[in-house]
């Protein structure tokens, strides 16, 4: 049985301080109805816009994630995404009274023990889980960033960092079972190194940035002066220099407690697809750019997944848009091998045609004489002729013309072909027609089932004997 969307049994409000604007914020939890997805709102902006959490509306991902929409902005929400990613909740709306969700102690714990402690509601719609079937890999050579997404038996992570650092060297963390996020990931801060901190300041950044919401990475030996001018500059309390390691008001919660709020950020950030996935997520060096670019490649596969999964249908009493003649009249293809008996729908970038799979086929006498069943490869002849279709009706002269195919790709058999069958065959664009070069995904229904899958590619070629 599929598993059901959950919200939160009531609302719930925690406060603090944005990290960023150093604004004083006060957050609150409410539960949404099923199918909501996350929604945040700026409850202190004329009319309370709100915005749906989405890649598509990240304005900025630079030291968080901002998302904004019809000029409405909230910021640092990776954190509160994170919480609800590994609570597996579904809708929520988070009401916010300033421009960002407040730091806290820079980690999603706080965000974790205010909704464990509202309890969680589960709600009557199921919820839909996006198998990962095929690698889905984003990568920035440049900055030495990849990110990619394998078929596994549930959704984990691991997330490896290397900066270059004597204080954090090399550190790798994962999580096995989200079940699990609330104890290893959710305590994770964040971090920031020394020598970065005069410049976020001078960009108006980490207004409300402290030893108490963030560790600070000391790269080297800083002079006691250097320590209090920076300490001065930004409002901070002055602190004992130190010749390299890790500043922070407590002590570290996890010996790669960086590497673990890099994949609590990884864990946020995807939480914008709207769709829990099954998978496992490899990250190398992930931050919130790369992360939301990753995001759009996932729901770009959900999408595609989804148009394919959508069964064509057609009126059987409805006057075909090419019947066998006129097919004939496009295709050089004539019986026995002719495998398209008319074409029900047709647009610039797809088309319908349709088999009837009879016993008098000839293949039927050798394949097999026990248990007739339409060969594989015939399948993905008539799916190629019915492709044929969608560029000859293009052309003002198709009998001058001709496909030939160049390639076949992930071609999949779901079910048996048999006698009394109708095959629905269904072929779109997948990009545009370039240089007579056409590719194309391809399907072949047989009632509401999937019969036959795959991508194909084909060159159109004029005839020689008309050039």
């Amino acid at each position: 049985m599929m598993a059901k969307q959950r919200t939160i049994s009531r609302s719930a409000t925690l406060s603090g301080t944005g990290l960023h604007t150093g604004t004083a914020v006060s957050v609150t939890f409410h539960p949404a109805p099923e199918n909501s997805g996350i929604l945040f709102q700026r409850a202190d902006l004329p009319g309370k816009p709100v915005l749906k959490a989405i890649p598509e509306h990240v304005a900025d991902s630079t030291r968080n994630t901002v998302l904004e929409d019809q000029g409405a902005r909230i910021g640092m929400v990776e954190h509160a995404l994170a919480a609800f990613a590994g609570l597996e909740l579904d809708n929520l709306l988070v009401s916010a009274d300033g421009p960002e969700l407040p730091i806290l102690d820079g980690s999603a714990r706080n965000y974790v023990d205010v909704l464990m402690a509202s309890g969680t509601a589960q709600q009557d719609a199921d919820r839909e889980v996006f198998e990962i079937r095929e690698p889905i890999v984003y990568a920035d050579e440049e900055k030495g960033v990849e990110i990619m997404a394998l078929p596994a038996d549930e959704y984990n992570l691991s997330v490896m960092i290397d900066y270059k650092s004597a204080v954090l060297g090399n550190q790798f963390a994962s999580l096995q079972s989200l079940s699990d996020f609330a104890q290893e990931i959710a305590s994770a801060r964040t971090f920031v190194f020394f020598r970065e901190l005069e410049a976020l300041w001078k960009s108006g950044l980490i207004k409300g940035g402290s030893l108490d919401n963030a560790m600070v990475i000391l790269e080297r030996e800083v002079t006691q002066a250097e320590l209090d001018r920076v300490a001065d500059m930004i409002g901070k309390p002055r602190v004992q220099g130190q010749v390299h390691g890790i500043i922070s008001t407590t002590q570290l919660n996890f010996s790669n407690e960086p590497a673990r709020h890099k994949l609590l950020d990884l864990i946020g950030d995807l939480m914008l697809i709207g769709t829990p996935l099954k998978g496992k997520i490899i990250a190398t060096r992930p931050g919130h750019a790369a992360n939301v670019e990753f995001a759009k490649l996932v729901k770009q596969a959900i999408k595609k997944e989804k148009n394919r999964n959508i069964v064509p249908s057609y009126d059987p009493n409805a006057k075909p848009v090419y019947d066998i003649n006129q097919i004939m009249s496009m295709l050089p293809h004539r019986p026995p091998f002719l495998l398209i008996d008319r074409i029900v729908g047709i647009t610039d970038t797809s088309v319908l045609g349709i088999k009837n799979v009879s016993m008098n086929e000839p293949f039927f006498m050798g394949h097999f004489p026990e248990e007739p069943v339409m060969p594989g490869v015939l399948i993905v002849e008539a799916l190629a002729q019915c492709g044929g279709i969608l560029v000859m009706h293009t052309l003002d002269n198709p009998k001058e013309y001709s496909t030939y195919f160049l390639k076949i790709d992930n071609i999949r058999f779901k079910r048996k072909v048999v006698p009394g069958d109708t095959l629905l065959f269904k072929l779109e664009l997948l990009e545009p027609i370039r240089r007579g070069i056409v590719h194309m995904r391809a399907q072949a229904y047989v009632g509401n089932q999937l019969a036959t899958e795959g991508e194909m590619m084909a060159q159109v070629v004029r005839n020689k004997e008309t050039k």
